[in-house]
């Protein structure tokens, strides 16, 4: 489940909406998607104002 680390400006919504606490902040300070903690629920997806979550379902 890619996270296009050009897109993302770190903002922190995917993280605040994620159900499962499957999205944290890598060391580059992009978000980053653990696929084993995600359900595919699309929350992410659909809250990222820049759309650089894209999930594979």
């Amino acid at each position: 489940m890619p996270v296009d680390k050009n897109k993302c400006i770190s903002c922190g919504s995917c993280v605040g909406i994620c159900p499962v606490g499957a999205i944290s902040f890598g060391e580059d300070g992009k978000a980053e998607i653990d696929e084993s903690k995600c359900i595919r629920c699309g929350s992410c997806e659909a809250t990222c104002p820049v759309s650089a979550i894209k999930i594979n379902y």
